[in-house]
């Protein structure tokens, strides 16, 4: 595993504003005065319904939009320098939402190779990349198949190696499991969860499943552009009425104890899975 600095900031916002501009020419604020630190090696999920700025965050933090104001720093590099824009989207790289948008190639290797190619990589050295990339994920085995005949979590998968062979320190995942089956976000989840845990590799998910939020280290809630939580998973999630008040859920198991706590049952609020919740409910029917 390598060892990683989490005390230095690899993403940083400061005062970030951007506004998109509709077709009848009505300026929208999708993101409003942003500051934001995102630790090397930290797991950060972003959560807020459909127009809350979370996307928008996103593809600030890879250089696909420049701030209208504010900077965006990544690894130092701020991303309204043109000249820095390959180094930055090096350091943190972008998987979507739709597996089949990013697929580039007839066979999962040469599209894994895409990337690194474009940078101008040795042969050789491509192969490294490529077959340790694919080995990261899970999919080395399928490396000569054609990635239209792969499931879509084999597809994101795929994706994710494409990025892990530039040797990026950073990705950056915008809702990537909302196309896939159960089965196929659980095999995203655990390559993820992988990838930061045992290799240090920098995430910041983009989400509206709860369930994969409760897995990272730090919850952001965004609401109309803005940050109105941000904590770790049991800080964030014993916040329910806060949560629903901006449209969101939360984890079934918090849900239930928030209700049962209603009813006057002495539970915790901090609850976040179902073991816990069925161990906090035994606990209170003892006492």
């Amino acid at each position: 595993m390598e060892t990683v600095d989490m005390d230095e900031n690899i993403i940083s916002f400061n005062h970030v504003s951007f506004t998109y501009e509709s077709e009848e020419k009505v300026r929208v604020p999708a993101v409003k005065d942003v500051s934001l630190n995102i630790r090397k090696g930290e797991f950060v999920a972003v959560l807020g319904h459909n127009g809350s700025g979370k996307s928008t965050l996103a593809k600030l933090t890879n250089a696909i939009l420049i701030p209208e104001s504010g900077t965006v720093l990544v690894n130092g590099m701020d991303t309204s320098d043109e000249d820095l824009i390959y180094d930055i989207r090096r350091t943190a790289g972008m998987v979507f939402q739709n597996p089949d948008n990013q697929i580039v190639a007839t066979i999962v290797e040469e599209d894994v190779a895409f990337g690194p190619e474009n940078l101008g990589v040795a042969p050789a050295e491509i192969r490294r990349k490529v077959d340790t990339a694919l080995q990261e994920v899970g999919m080395y085995e399928y490396r000569l198949r054609e990635p239209h005949k792969l499931s879509g979590g084999q597809k994101q998968r795929v994706a994710i190696a494409g990025i892990l062979a530039m040797e990026t320190s950073c990705i950056i995942l915008d809702e990537p499991t909302a196309m896939l089956d159960p089965r196929g976000r659980e095999e995203v989840m655990k390559t993820i969860l992988r990838l930061n845990k045992q290799m240090g590799i920098t995430v910041l998910y983009i989400t509206h499943f709860m369930d994969e939020a409760v897995q990272a280290d730090r919850v952001i809630v965004m609401d109309y552009g803005s940050i109105i939580l941000d904590g770790s998973p049991r800080e964030v999630f014993s916040q329910v009425e806060r949560i629903k008040s901006v449209g969101l859920d939360v984890p079934q198991a918090s849900e239930l104890c928030f209700l049962l706590r209603g009813d006057g049952v002495d539970l915790p609020e901090d609850v976040l899975n179902a073991e816990e919740c069925i161990s906090a409910i035994l606990t209170a029917v003892k006492g």
